[in-house]
């Protein structure tokens, strides 16, 4: 039985709002200090790239409707694999400029599909 394409975009919200309040309150160097928020920002944008990279095996046709969808995928494979070093002011950027159009845009879709 296939997962329905929902519960993918549902695990990419979710992680994008739990990066959110991860950094809530933070700035650029309070992110930098803080080791834990780091790894935990980390891990939600590992789980956003792969479920992003499953729906695009599931879907591709609504995988592509999410802007930017190859590079945040890319980014996850270089948080897990190390194909090139992010730096912690990279992850941040992404952190602050890329994650609130994220959440827009799959929280459109999954207004869409109609949000279990």
């Amino acid at each position: 039985m296939q997962r329905d394409p929902r519960a993918f975009l549902w695990d990419v919200r979710e992680s994008a709002l739990a990066i959110q309040t991860f950094t809530a309150g933070m700035d650029a160097g309070a992110y930098a200090a803080n080791e834990m928020a780091q790894s935990a920002v980390e891990r939600k944008f590992e789980i956003i790239g792969e479920a992003l990279n499953q729906l695009a095996k599931l879907d591709a046709a609504l995988a592509a409707r999410i802007p930017d969808f190859p590079q945040i995928v890319a980014f996850r494979n270089q948080l897990i694999h190390g194909y090139a070093t992010v730096n912690v002011g990279t992850v941040w950027n992404v952190t602050q400029n890329a994650l609130p159009p994220l959440v827009g845009s799959v929280q459109a879709l999954l207004d869409e599909l109609g949000d279990a």
